[in-house]
């Protein structure tokens, strides 16, 4: 075998044991976490336990991310009723962030008293608690996509928060609300499920879920024609890392008897491979061939495919698009 053939399968499984080392150690972090007890009497207090518990500061980010998502849960009718935005009065810019700052502790405390908030509550803890552990942290402001009917959409709008900590020399993404659960229509409330993926979440997947305000992350540019125009991604593409190679565009525009050329990877022919048509039914994927790592299909479109098209694998939703009629 190539001297070089050598060294790129030593490169590639040395890259491999460490990812598999780096999740199996923030693993035992969630699982030391959670054993602690949901309710501590200050923030304070909480953090000293994982200082005490805990060394590197992946592993505090780790901590602080597992114990917001395991103890606070999203408060669903708050975000349905939101309250006015409370205004104030001041003389000077040095009262103005006085006041500022009292709002922002009121928003932590009240969060961390509660049990209970919505994605500012989060964040606003998320900064705090991290930032008590010794941790660089901000809050980030700005749109997320979650729904179909975000596929195509023709505006932004600032709707969603989340975090940045800077862990080394590298900010690192994070969305504790989204790591707490989600919520469920057909069950009509918020179902509890911990998803690691949103700690340290890869930025090709993040953005294509969320666009800060900014349009910007850590200097480099967003494209906010990608995100708004991009397909929707569902948390199983993350988790398994099922890279959506094409259609790169998530507006399909077709007319009856065109094929949709659909390229996932890692994926394989042993993998159970569906879509659904505009009645819901599943339609297996006929004749996939395995290519570069991933699998290869058409979809024929048809009088059966409707407004969105969504594949699956196995059971779990992996990717929509949106169907335009020529």
């Amino acid at each position: 075998m190539p001297i070089k053939k050598i060294v790129f399968i030593f490169l590639l499984l040395n890259i491999i044991f460490l990812n598999f080392t780096i999740a199996q150690k923030l693993s035992d972090v969630d699982k030391m976490v959670a054993k602690y007890p949901k309710n501590f009497t200050t923030t304070e207090k909480l953090a000293e336990r994982i200082e005490k518990d805990f060394n590197s500061e992946e592993e505090k980010a780790r901590a602080v991310f597992s114990w917001i998502a395991f103890n606070i849960k999203y408060d669903y009718n708050s975000f349905l009723n939101p309250q006015r935005v409370q205004g104030f009065s001041y003389s000077s810019e040095a009262e103005k962030q006085r006041k500022i700052k009292q709002l922002n502790d009121n928003l932590i405390q009240k969060t961390f008293n509660s049990k209970k908030g919505v994605c500012e509550g989060f964040t606003a803890l998320y900064q705090h608690l991290a930032t008590q552990v010794g941790l660089k942290s901000e809050v980030v402001k700005g749109d997320s996509k979650t729904r179909l009917a975000d596929i195509g959409r023709k505006t932004i709008s600032s709707n969603h928060a989340w975090n940045t900590v800077l862990i080394g020399r590298k900010w690192i993404l994070v969305d504790v609300t989204w790591g707490q659960g989600y919520y469920d229509s057909s069950k009509g409330r918020m179902v509890d499920d911990f998803a690691p993926i949103y700690f340290d979440t890869d930025p090709d997947y993040f953005f294509a879920k969320h666009y800060p305000d900014s349009g910007t992350f850590d200097g480099d540019k967003i494209s906010k024609s990608d995100f708004l125009n991009g397909p929707l991604i569902y948390n199983s593409a993350i988790v398994e890392d099922y890279k959506i190679k094409s259609p790169d565009s998530g507006i399909l525009e077709v007319k009856n008897g065109d094929k949709i050329s659909v390229e996932i990877k890692n994926v394989s022919k042993s993998d159970q491979v569906f879509y659904l048509n505009k009645k819901n039914q599943p339609v297996k994927v006929q004749n996939p061939k395995e290519k570069r790592g991933g699998l290869e299909f058409q979809i024929a479109v048809d009088a059966n495919v409707g407004e969105y098209i969504t594949v699956f694998i196995g059971n779990a939703s992996v990717v929509s698009f949106k169907v335009i009629r020529a």
